[in-house]
């Protein structure tokens, strides 16, 4: 009785850190205009508030593996929370622009390293037999939180101005460090692998520059045709190569690439990198729409895609529920099947389409990632031996940032070059009509990519198999063996 009041009260923990933590990341978003003006600086300087963010989370995540394995539970999120603390605090109190961005860039690195700790602890606490209802239920912080940043932060800029977006984050983030202190335990036994320095550097370089490269394609709208751009990418890619053949060489790799070599998690991860990258593409495009064509301001543009960022969110628990019972199959090859016949309704969209119709669909999309995402991702990792959950949870969640950067830089390109191609064929005047109609265009041109990649996600589909983790495989032996 005792130990399932523990687990509870260690997931309360990490659930009260981690919701404050991921809203933070979309909190700003919203704001970013009022930061223009108040600290007059350009769009392009005020950009690195969110692109910084996600370059230090993503640089971070690979290192988790090792941090995991070097510090206690209890250490980690207590720790990586109070790196997060310090950062709010520092941004609450910023006098300029420099001074708030670097407290920014501490609470990435508290948010980067919380979720890889948290994960593999979840992973470490619970049989895969109820994962699916325990990862559902850690989604639900996930989804839910960023899905509320926009519409809460412009309440709060509306009302109380900018600094309290991070005011309102400094009590609960200490509290969750003043509960975490009376009640956490350690999960897991701590290894201290040897720390290998040419790895950490391969890496960051690696995939800095890819959600750098990436995101700056996609801020930019010029897609891929910077040559600075290619040149980032191309070193980034460079750098990843042979790191990942480091990591197959020396006995204790950062990263154990290794993990791929089991067919549910290449599978799995596949599936959820293609659905991260939809989702973070279609966050931007769908706006992006609202406010061209559909003539929508901003802010009720956030509020029509409210609903199905809600329910994505609201979805997840009980999505967990049903892989618990049903297994992958179920639900994640109709869900992918629903998405590809959603990818084809927003390829044929145009100004005409009811806006009911529109929330639908988009609920429907986002019901549909809630299916895929978090029961693609518990499969893959239900796979996995113990010694590999530090790497298996790194790689998942480094992967997010990357692919989340790669959907939203090619689907921004293709759009504005679809756009493009249907200007340049028009002979008169550039009226309102024409560049609804261009725009239009390209974001059927954006659409027919995610058509297409939904098609694979669902072939993908056919082939996931329910997961049992080779430790469970090796209980259930010794056990025959012993009874026998």
């Amino acid at each position: 009785m005792e130990t399932k009041l523990n687990t509870k009260i260690i997931m309360v923990t990490f659930m009260i850190g981690a919701f404050f933590a991921i809203l933070n990341e979309t909190l700003l978003n919203i704001a970013l205009t009022e930061l223009m003006n108040v600290f007059d600086i350009s769009a392009a300087t005020v950009q690195w508030m969110a692109t910084g963010f996600m370059l230090v989370m993503g640089v971070l995540m690979p290192i988790s593996a090792l941090l995991i394995q070097w510090f206690t539970t209890r250490q980690m999120f207590i720790g990586v929370m109070s790196i997060f603390l310090t950062g709010t605090v520092i941004a609450a109190c910023a006098l300029n622009f420099p001074m708030l961005l670097t407290g920014r860039m501490i609470q990435a690195i508290g948010t980067g390293l919380l979720i890889p700790v948290i994960m593999n602890a979840l992973l470490l606490l619970y049989p895969p037999e109820v994962r699916g209802r325990i990862m559902g239920t850690f989604g639900l912080v996930i989804m839910f939180a960023p899905a509320i940043g926009p519409t809460l932060s412009g309440v709060i800029v509306d009302f109380l101005g900018w600094r309290w977006l991070f005011i309102t984050v400094i009590p609960f983030a200490a509290f969750s460090i003043l509960f975490a202190l009376k009640y956490l335990e350690n999960v897991g036994e701590v290894t201290r692998p040897k720390a290998d320095v040419l790895s950490i550097i391969l890496s960051s370089i690696g995939i800095g520059g890819l959600v750098y490269g990436f995101s700056s394609a996609g801020e930019s709208g010029g897609g891929f045709s910077s040559i600075k751009i290619l040149v980032i990418i191309g070193i980034s890619l460079f750098s990843l190569i042979v790191f990942v053949i480091r990591q197959l060489k020396i006995e204790e790799p950062l990263l154990d690439v290794r993990v791929f070599a089991y067919k549910n998690y290449a599978r799995g991860v596949s599936i959820f990198v293609i659905v991260i990258m939809a989702m973070f593409a279609s966050e931007i495009v769908m706006p992006m729409y609202l406010q061209g064509p559909l003539g929508y301001s901003a802010k009720i543009a956030g509020l029509l895609l409210l609903p199905g960022a809600l329910l994505n969110g609201l979805m997840s628990p009980v999505m967990g529920t049903l892989f618990d019972k049903l297994g992958p199959r179920k639900l994640i090859i109709p869900a992918t099947l629903v998405l590809v016949g959603v990818m084809i309704f927003f390829s044929s969209i145009s100004p005409s389409v009811p806006i009911w119709s529109f929330i639908l669909v988009y609920m429907v999309l986002m019901l549909s990632i809630s299916a895929t995402l978090m029961p693609s991702q518990t499969n893959a990792l239900n796979e996995l031996p113990k010694h590999l959950y530090p790497h298996g949870t790194a790689i998942a969640n480094t992967l997010q940032p990357i692919g989340g950067a790669l959907g939203v830089s090619i689907f921004v390109s293709i759009m504005t070059q679809g756009q493009q191609s249907y200007l340049d064929k028009q002979t008169g005047p550039l009226t309102e009509e024409v560049v609804d109609k261009a725009m239009t265009a390209g974001v059927h041109h954006a659409y027919w990519f995610a058509l297409a990649l939904c098609i694979t996600t669902f072939i993908i589909a056919l082939f996931i198999r329910k997961a049992v983790s080779p430790d469970v495989e090796e209980v259930g032996e010794n056990k025959a063996v012993n009874e026998g």
